[in-house]
């Protein structure tokens, strides 16, 4: 994996008596979605209780801020910043009082048009305080001219763009809502007669939850003391999933869309062996996103599956580094090659993905240093080439590798011996009929228009007064 960076994950539960806890294990469930910082908000019916901070669950969450948390009905958040900065007012979930009452919501994807509503609603006499493109739709709900919650929701909803699974939460309402065109996941399931809402299945398994279904593109949900009511207030769109859900960022316990994710990346490595295949010794992952596509290179191959690296779990998001420098030293604190599966081998080394280049280029080095005869470098996704714009922190374009140089020369820079990517019509037949994803990242074509100046320059930073 190579500079693609997480998204962020959402939880809910309605009518639990344990509703925090559970919560709280259900963002344990969905961390790698998101780590730099995290929140609970919970409701007893008549208040609103929350508790929010940088850092991952486990650390910001403790039984003493836990028991502070009280009622039936919870919604929760994991964060990775694709708009905002990483301060504490950027946590999530966002919480705010308004003549109805208090609303709060969680939000997994990102607003393209958030910065052109905010100038609006700025001009109209709204203050901001965040710097996070969720904020205007609570902006939006709270200037609504409607009188019932799930109305204001659905007409601030329609003035969004872009890709959301939201997550809303009243004194004695939750609000689950998805965006036309499906872009971020959101699963709705079932525990002891509460509903439960998660990014991911994974989550519901954590919780012994029932998969009930996932929430269909342009649904809202509201769930309240009198059941659960499924609206669709949009025209059908195109279904647009995120491929790289399938790719990197689910777990691989997770089901999407009805198919396991890790039968989905075993079936990837398939197909790139198929189109890819070399004669070798051994077939290695870089881990953990490698693991199951290896897998698959190596069962039709033929060509034994090794684990040629060690990874340390226990590595944070930062470190500190010595100050004489040390070869590789960032990536060398989370990877490390086995010398003995490595030493003398040709080697066919398994990735989801190449970005900027500059970590690939790393662990070619590394089993050069090992002494791997020969090294093949094969992706189990086509090349990126776009930035996207939907809820992925991709680098701008200019600073994607296969935006500027054909696979031979990237496989040049990075000093392999051979480098492959997994073709488009590799992965449509890996992830197989009926899975319609979108694949800007790869062909530059957008499903949805996006509110910018221009699509060259820097990556979408809303509310950046140097957007594009």
């Amino acid at each position: 994996m190579d500079e693609i960076k997480d998204e962020c994950g959402v939880f809910g539960i309605y009518n639990h008596e344990e509703a925090p806890n559970i919560t709280y294990l259900g963002l344990y469930a969905l961390q790698h979605r998101g780590q730099e910082s995290c929140g609970i908000v919970s409701s007893d019916s008549r208040n609103i209780y929350f508790h929010k901070n940088l850092g991952l669950v486990n650390d910001v969450f403790k039984e003493n801020t836990l028991s502070q948390l009280k009622g039936k009905h919870a919604i929760g958040h994991v964060r990775y910043s694709t708009s905002g900065e990483t301060l504490l007012k950027n946590a999530q979930p966002l919480v705010a009082d308004y003549y109805y009452g208090s609303i709060s919501v969680s939000h997994n994807g990102n607003l393209t048009n958030a910065h052109v509503i905010k100038e609006e609603l700025e001009e109209n006499g709204s203050i901001f305080s965040s710097t996070s493109d969720t904020e205007v739709v609570i902006h939006l709900i709270a200037s609504s001219t409607e009188s019932l919650l799930i109305d204001r929701v659905i007409s601030s909803l329609k003035r969004l763009k872009g890709a959301y699974s939201f997550l809303f939460l009243s004194e004695k309402e939750m609000i689950a809502a998805r965006d036309p065109f499906g872009f971020r996941p959101l699963v709705m399931g079932e525990v002891n007669g509460s509903v439960v809402f998660a990014s991911e299945t994974c989550a519901l398994d954590l919780i012994n939850a029932v998969y009930v279904r996932d929430v269909e593109p342009g649904e809202v949900i509201l769930v309240n003391n009198e059941g659960v009511k499924s609206i669709f207030p949009w025209e059908e769109e195109k279904k647009s999933n995120c491929v790289f859900e399938l790719i990197y960022f689910s777990r691989p316990d997770s089901i999407f869309n009805g198919k396991s994710i890790y039968k989905l990346r075993i079936q990837m490595g398939m197909e790139l062996a198929k189109e890819s295949n070399i004669d070798a010794d051994i077939v290695i992952p870089v881990p953990d996103s490698g693991v199951p596509a290896a897998l698959g290179f190596s069962k039709e191959s033929g060509i034994d599956f090794e684990m040629g690296f060690t990874r340390n779990h226990y590595v944070g998001r930062t470190f500190i580094e010595p100050k004489r420098a040390i070869r590789h030293f960032g990536v060398k604190v989370k990877l490390n090659p086995v010398p003995d599966v490595i030493k003398g081998k040709r080697v066919i080394v398994v990735d989801d993905s190449v970005v900027r280049g500059t970590t690939s280029k790393k662990i070619v080095d590394m089993l050069r240093l090992a002494g791997a005869k020969e090294i093949h470098l094969r992706l189990s996704s086509p090349m990126v080439t776009a930035p996207c714009f939907y809820g992925i922190d991709t680098p701008v374009k200019d600073e994607l590798i296969a935006s500027k140089y054909s696979e031979e020369e990237i496989n040049a820079k990075l000093g392999a011996n051979s480098t492959r990517f997994l073709s488009l019509d590799g992965l449509r037949k890996a992830v197989g009929d009926g899975m319609n994803f979108c694949e800007a990242c790869f062909s530059g074509v957008y499903p949805q228009e996006i509110y910018i100046k221009t699509q060259e320059g820097r990556q979408l930073k809303l509310f950046s007064k140097e957007i594009f």
